[in-house]
């Protein structure tokens, strides 16, 4: 569906009030308060980038390992952890980690199976980037050695079967230090194989924490410049309450509105979820 810049009046406005005088916000994953000795600012937090990025990193690598269990459920599937290490400390290139998934996908196809996966990159303390990919594999299935495979010319891979899987990724990721300095356009995570269920559900979590009170799953926002965020759908406009600005090189988030009594047409989490056939939990 294609959306328009709609006029203002069909933008939703605050149907409330803006935030009340003397309440302070509370501060979400990423965010802390924010004010000065001497001239505090109400219903503001700082927001922490570093922070807010990896706690985002892990919701999605998470969410999406979840969603594949979750529509593996009652299949005779095994999830295995592969690691892709590099011969060289300047070895890698943006196309390798796409490239393994299409050799292995493609060998999953010949035999008749879709991949389902997820990855994580992780920097070594020589330098050298790597990679740990879970994939979940039919039961009687081993995966051959990519590097002996030729699927990884780039250096070694070793596979292990993984007893927990989700927490083998909570692991890598919580290991990630956000100051460290990853190659030029390199990616911290990728996943697929999700079905349309486990992919809305994704998208509903990497939602803004404002908007997932409101937004079903399912229903997909875009964001429009200077407008807000518009949902595909329906065309419903909905601005953030959140004004964000810089501070002494400190970046803010100030809350200047409520969404009280929720906002027409965006209906909440679960609404939608009779539309997934075989989704519901």
């Amino acid at each position: 569906m294609k959306i328009t810049h709609a006029p203002d009046e069909h933008c939703q406005k605050p149907p409330a009030h803006s935030a009340p005088a003397g309440a302070r916000a509370t501060a979400a994953p990423g965010l802390v308060n924010y004010g000065t000795s001497d001239t505090p600012l109400p219903h503001s937090v700082e927001i922490d980038q570093k922070v807010g990025r990896m706690r985002r990193m892990k919701r999605s690598v998470v969410t999406s390992a979840r969603m594949i269990e979750f529509a593996g459920r009652g299949k005779r599937f095994k999830p295995a952890m592969l690691t892709l290490t590099y011969r060289d400390v300047d070895g890698w290139a943006a196309r390798h980690i796409s490239d393994l998934i299409k050799h292995i996908r493609q060998w999953m196809e010949r035999r008749g199976h879709k991949l389902p996966y997820v990855w994580v990159a992780e920097l070594q303390k020589r330098g050298a980037l790597h990679y740990h990919v879970l994939l979940w594999l039919p039961r009687g299935l081993t995966l051959p050695k990519p590097d002996k495979q030729g699927w990884w010319p780039h250096g070694l891979t070793r596979i292990e079967w993984a007893r927990n899987a989700i927490g083998y990724l909570v692991k890598y990721v919580s290991k990630f230090d956000a100051e460290d300095q990853l190659p030029k356009g390199a990616r911290l995570h990728g996943g697929g194989g999700l079905d349309a269920f486990g992919r809305s559900v994704r998208a509903w979590f990497n939602l803004p924490s404002w908007l997932k009170a409101f937004a079903g799953v399912g229903q997909r926002f875009v964001r429009i410049q200077s407008v807000g965020l518009a949902e595909k759908g329906t065309g419903v406009c909905v601005q953030s309450p959140w004004r964000v600005s810089v501070h002494g090189g400190r970046v803010v988030a100030t809350l200047v509105l409520h969404y009280a009594g929720g906002i027409a047409d965006i209906g909440g989490p679960y609404s939608l979820l009779g539309e997934f056939e075989g989704g519901q939990c």
